[in-house]
């Protein structure tokens, strides 16, 4: 089925989608508010079809690539939150020991654009564990309507220890050097933000258009931050503001960039949402951020 290109999709459209993808329409009443938008020869299959995402073409790098020793699950043990939990751990090539990256899923999963963000870690030459929160009921179910659902079932505290416990899983790694820092998306921004507040020794946290958390919480930060938010994300950017007077004030390390004329969610390459300039700019940022702190 063809694809609109995305200069031709009004913004509304995008964020409709954005209000479906966080759970504030269901599917139905999503597919009713689309089809005003399918005028002028645009069909609604045509619409859905372009909005949905695409995990068949878009893999950056693939589970066999030659930069890779090796990408495959892994089971650890999360006594405070789900018990054990599945994760993708991706090692660079090379001998030695890796700074590690917790990488931190969407509100749906550990999707294959999650799985690839683990393994672009790792070319860049970290070891990653890509953890799925939904693996206490059965794990991500290969659709992502399937896994926003499910992951509504779990508490949000309960999974923020799933990845704390990750965190500790790769410092301990024999292939990790101790160093250790997260990067989130959306629900994993928001989980980037709470490591960085429950975990004294993080080395560093990037959370991608994440939820914030309290100024009470925010002075109990130590590690440094890199904060990256979509211009048109103005749901989540309104927290911004509060969050940045309480860094300042508690002399938190950090640095925000405000990528221009994106949507949520701009660095998902699976989605029309995706902004391949700013996507690039933001993915370079962290790597050298990591780079830079995980000494």
């Amino acid at each position: 089925m063809d694809k609109l290109k995305k200069e031709d999709i009004p913004q509304e459209v995008f964020d409709l989608y954005d209000y479906y993808a966080h759970n504030k329409l269901d599917r139905r009443t999503f597919m009713e508010k689309l089809s005003a938008y399918a005028v002028g020869g645009i069909t609604l299959a045509t619409l859905m079809s372009t909005m949905m995402p695409d995990y068949i073409t878009t893999a950056t790098v693939q589970p066999d690539d030659e930069r890779l020793q090796s990408s495959d699950y892994v089971l650890y043990n999360s006594p405070k939150g789900g018990g054990e939990i599945r994760g993708l751990l991706s090692k660079p090539s090379g001998s030695g020991k890796f700074p590690g990256i917790v990488v931190v899923h969407e509100n749906r999963g550990l999707n294959p654009y999650i799985e690839d963000v683990g393994r672009r870690c790792a070319v860049a030459g970290f070891i990653s564990i890509a953890p799925d929160a939904l693996w206490p009921l059965g794990g991500y179910p290969g659709n992502d309507d399937e896994g926003r659902e499910m992951q509504r079932k779990r508490d949000r505290d309960s999974m923020l220890e799933d990845f704390i416990a990750a965190y500790h899983y790769l410092k301990n790694h024999p292939d990790c050097d101790g160093n250790v820092g997260v990067v989130g998306f959306c629900f994993g921004g928001w989980i980037s933000n709470m490591m960085a507040v429950k975990i004294p020794d993080l080395g560093a946290a990037v959370p991608f258009y994440g939820g914030q958390p309290s100024a009470e919480e925010a002075a109990q930060i130590k590690a440094p931050l890199l904060v990256q938010y979509a211009e048109l994300d103005e749901r989540v950017n309104a927290g911004w503001e509060e969050y940045e007077k309480a860094l300042k004030a508690n002399n938190v390390e950090y640095t925000m960039h405000m990528y221009p004329d994106v949507n949520h969610g701009f660095h998902n390459n699976t989605t029309p949402r995706y902004d391949e300039a700013a996507a690039q700019l933001a993915w370079d940022r962290t790597v050298a951020f990591f780079k830079e702190k995980l000494k």
